[in-house]
């Protein structure tokens, strides 16, 4: 069996956090990192062998996907920051452009008709390719629904370039979800918050796949490549 990709995440909040124990579960190695080495340390050594905790820029150099669980307004700090390290890689997104309102809600910090992906698409970093990925879903969702039984719940993704959908479906399968393409980036408004495939938007909850088709077009029945 050929050797996986090796995985990064960069950002220990919720969502990162997550990613990096369903991955284990998965019995995928990780590699964890934070702008705080010990938040990644005490990770690591909670998960066990399979997780290992290295400062950021060690992680985008040794990592092939690096999964950015940090806010949209941070990728975009960290695309220049670390642009030389990022060059070549596949880059995982899965930032919701949202900051809280006056309400005790949550409103989009961009345009309504704007999406993160296609923004930092614009902005990535040389040769690097970009995935709206493992964002569909909030963290309570993201830990309690992976790897349920007997059918998996979906985890929505976009990408501009398929040559990439073989590792992304590979990454988000070890999560313990089901992946489902919508299309391009320009499709990723979709599975952001708000959108019509999002958990925070109309689709409200986690589906299967069966239970998804009413909202999807008859090519995105599977997770066939489009």
């Amino acid at each position: 069996m050929t050797q996986k990709p090796k995985v990064a995440v960069i950002g220990l909040g919720n969502i990162g956090s997550i990613v990096a124990t369903n991955l284990v579960k998965g019995n995928r190695f990780v590699i964890v990192a934070d702008r705080t080495k010990e938040k990644a340390t005490k990770l690591a050594h909670k998960l066990g062998s399979l997780a290992e905790p290295k400062e950021i820029s060690a992680a985008i150099k040794e990592a092939d996907i690096i999964v950015l669980a940090i806010w949209f307004n941070a990728i975009k700090e960290l695309f220049h920051t670390y642009a030389k390290e990022l060059e070549g890689k596949i880059i995982v997104d899965p930032s919701n452009p949202i900051a809280p309102d006056e309400k005790g809600g949550f409103k989009k910090i961009i345009e309504k008709d704007q999406s993160s992906g296609q923004i930092l698409s614009s902005l990535l970093p040389k040769n690097a390719k970009l995935a709206k990925a493992l964002g569909t879903l909030g963290a309570a969702s993201l830990a309690n629904a992976a790897f349920q039984q007997p059918e998996k719940a979906i985890e929505f993704y976009a990408t501009d370039d398929i040559s990439i959908n073989d590792q992304i479906e590979d990454l988000i399968r070890d999560n313990g979800f089901e992946p489902v393409r919508v299309g391009a980036l320009d499709q990723s408004i979709r599975i952001e918050v708000f959108g019509d495939l999002h958990e925070f938007g109309a689709l409200g909850k986690t589906v299967t796949l069966n239970e998804a088709k009413q909202f999807l077009h008859p090519q995105q029945h599977s997770s066939a490549h489009i």
